[in-house]
């Protein structure tokens, strides 16, 4: 049987079966382990962590560095702390391109999360929205697509054995000050367990020239301005579904 005549979402082993746009983590245990070598860009990654704090945030800057001295928009829906700028410029964030939005209820998170996706092209956007509807995910995940923003969203522990419609889940644990990764799904490769990450290399400061690390081409132009993100509804509106 001709391979490409396969599903493109069919599992062949380590053969992918498709081309998949990526952006690095900036940490080769775990781009060794993720398909393309690295975050998916166009699409949605569940953080699945048991408590906030173990190193979640420090694991995506390398790549929303990256993305922000190329001009692109980081936009933070919710977080449960207030993000330290010393600590993020430290690590190699261009402030000046970040987004910091806080909402009053769940109806105005998902809106807010909607407006940032079809705002923001080539972006990344980070969101704290307690729980989604596997339709409310699914719904983002088709509008990263068209956007090529990466979307990661971070769920408690409960979430771990739902159903999710998301490109990559990855569940974070603290072990002994480091940070153990299991990949829950993927596409094109099989899930793997015991990735480690070791917390001097979670904090370790970032140059201030950062080297392009899109697999894939570059990203599609960001505007130096504030992304227009005007409603196209009510902000008491749930994502259209």
């Amino acid at each position: 049987m001709n391979p490409a005549s396969l599903h493109p979402l069919l599992w062949r082993g380590k053969q992918v079966t498709h081309r998949i746009h990526t952006l690095s983590t900036g940490h080769a245990s775990l781009d060794e382990a993720l398909p393309g070598g690295g975050w998916p860009t166009g699409a949605v990654t569940e953080l699945v962590n048991a408590a906030p704090g173990c190193g979640e945030l420090s694991l995506l800057l390398p790549a929303l560095a990256r993305l922000s001295r190329k001009n692109r928009w980081i936009a933070m829906i919710d977080p449960p702390w207030i993000p330290c700028p010393a600590a993020l410029h430290d690590r190699g964030l261009a402030l000046e391109k970040l987004l910091l939005i806080n909402t009053s209820n769940r109806n105005e998170s998902l809106w807010a999360c909607e407006q940032i996706v079809r705002g923001i092209s080539g972006g990344a956007m980070l969101t704290w929205p307690g729980s989604l509807s596997f339709s409310e995910l699914r719904r983002l995940q088709l509008a990263a697509k068209h956007t090529r923003q990466s979307i990661f969203m971070f769920s408690d522990q409960t979430a771990a054995k739902a159903s999710s419609p998301a490109t990559l889940r990855l569940q974070l644990a603290a072990n002994d000050g480091d940070l153990q990764i299991s990949v829950l799904k993927c596409r094109g490769r099989r899930p793997v367990s015991g990735i480690r990450i070791r917390r001097s290399q979670l904090l370790q400061p970032m140059p201030q020239s950062i080297p392009d690390a899109v697999k894939s081409g570059p990203l599609p132009a960001a505007s130096a301005e504030l992304p227009e993100i005007s409603p196209q509804g009510s902000r008491n509106d749930q994502l259209s579904l």
